[in-house]
This record gives C-alpha cells, structure tokens and sequence, in this order.
C-alpha cells in the first residue's frame, strides 16, 4: 500500500500553491475559502509542519512548501495529461478498416450501422486496401482480404470461407439448367479476379479453356449492375450478392461452390480494446450472414 497523504489535499495544495491564493484557489476549485484552510490544515498535519505562511497579501510558501510543489506538480501535470488522453480515446476510438472496395459497399457497409449503434464510442473509417504491408505500417488498424497471410506481429480471425457462383437476371437464369449452360452465355468477370471464371468450371468437372468471358470490369458492383440488365451471367462471391438476391435483383441458377479461401480479418497482436470489440463483432455478424 502506497504512503500517501489524502489525496483531495493534494489537489487543493496543488491549487493553492500555484495561485499563492486561497481564495483564488476555492474558485478555481469551486469550494468554500474554509474547505481549502481546511485542506491543507490536514495536509500540514499528515506531514507534520507548515506548508504556507500567511502574510497580509496572501500566503507564501515555506521551505517544506516548495518541496512539496517541486515534486507534486510535475506528477500533476503527467497525470492530467495522460487522463485528458484516455478520455478522448475512450469517448471517441478512431478506427481504420481496410478491405476491397467490394467486400466494403457490399458487406461492410450494410451492417456497419448495427455495430455504431452497439459501439457509439468507436469512430469507424473505411479504406479500400488489399495490401498486407498498410496493417503493417499502421496505415489500418484491420484489414479484411480473401488472400491467406502469416506474419510475426499479425493475428488473424477467419470470418466466413469464400463461395463463388454465377448470378444473373431472373430472366437469364431460365435458360440455366446445368453447368455447361452456362458457356453458351455472354460472361462477365471483374479485373481483380481474372480466374475465377476458370476456378469455377474445374470445381463443375467442366475443362476451363471453354471459359470465354465476354466482359470485364473494373469494381464488383459494375458488374453485377451488368448482370442485373441482362448482360450476361457474372461469377461472384456469393456473401458479397445476398443483398441483391434477397432483393430479387439477381438470382443464383446454380448455387455457390467454395474455393476452399476464406475472407479472414487480420490486425496487429498490439492492437487495443476497440479492435477486439470489432473483430468479436465481425465474426458474430460472418457468422449470422452464413446461416
């Protein structure tokens, strides 16, 4: 047990001693003149002798006054500091999540009100990432990706695995019966999965130089908007669709196939208290979605 004098008398000494002014000091402290005599008369007791000396403009300190100051004051000041900075980090954590720019507009961002509301102290930032290296650099405090990383430093938490299938207009999905139904119609892929029409056809037995897509897009939702107006058939992640296939927007003819991935949250083994709320939340939400 620490040796300390009560600590409300430190705090008014600490007052006094600065304004070299009761009264003053009552103000500040928003007390009666007669609670801060009082103070420091029990402050001056636990110690022993006199830490002010009264004078007709005030008070001064005495020696075992300055004493007094020199040490508490700096501990003071360390301790307001880092109080004023715990406050603000709990009233209002800032947090970075990284992951591509589909699995934010099509997975992320619909649920990211539920977890506001759970959690209104934590400040959500979303940042389109892939790279791995940006957690690393603290650019993001999480980074959610498909791709399987295992770095000293970083922890992982899978979410749910990676399923892909072709989609398309309700319309389109009539002439869809079998998987080789699909290559007789117009396909559409996205640039940052070129393979995944190929991935797709060898989990159906089918031979992939039959794949030919027709179209190709830069972001997930132009393509699907493609596939939506009956442009053809799109080969997508089937958590990154069930928006639009609640909606009837679009329709799976053929179900999803798992490609043995897994979309996995990554964040640093340093990582504070609000990054562990996320992930715990994620993981609950991955989970729901799946069922």
């Amino acid at each position: 047990m620490r040796t300390l004098p009560p600590m409300n008398a430190l705090r008014v000494f600490d007052s006094a001693a600065r304004h070299l002014n009761l009264s003053l000091a009552a103000e500040e402290l928003r007390v009666s003149h007669s609670a801060v005599s009082q103070q420091i008369r029990q402050l001056e007791t636990w110690l022993g002798g006199k830490l002010f000396e009264r004078h007709s403009g005030g008070v001064r300190l005495t020696a075992a006054g300055h004493d007094l100051l020199r040490a508490s004051q700096p501990a003071f000041d360390m301790l307001e500091q880092r109080c004023v900075a715990l406050r603000a980090r709990t009233a209002s954590a800032d947090m970075v999540v990284g992951a591509p720019a589909s699995l934010l507009s099509n997975w992320i961002i619909p649920r990211l009100e539920h977890f506001e509301r759970a959690h209104p102290q934590i400040q959500v930032r979303l940042q389109t990432a892939t790279d791995i290296a940006l957690l690393e650099r603290r650019v993001v405090d999480v980074l959610i990706v498909a791709q399987d990383h295992a770095l000293a430093g970083i922890d992982a938490m899978r979410l749910f695995p990676e399923a892909i299938g072709p989609v398309c207009m309700p319309d389109v999905a009539q002439r869809v019966a079998t998987p080789a139904d699909v290559l007789d119609l117009p396909l559409l892929q996205t640039s940052s999965r070129p393979e995944a029409w190929e991935q797709w056809a060898r989990s159906c037995g089918l031979a992939p130089a039959k794949v030919r897509p027709k179209r190709q897009f830069d972001q997930l939702n132009h393509m699907l908007d493609a596939a939506a107006v009956g442009l053809g058939v799109a080969i997508a992640p089937e958590m990154l669709v069930q928006g639009d296939l609640r909606a009837g927007r679009l329709v799976a003819p053929l179900g999803f196939k798992e490609t043995g991935g897994w979309f996995s949250l990554y964040f640093r083994a340093d990582a504070g208290a609000a990054v562990g709320d996320l992930s715990q939340w994620l993981k609950t939400a991955a989970g729901s979605a799946a069922v």
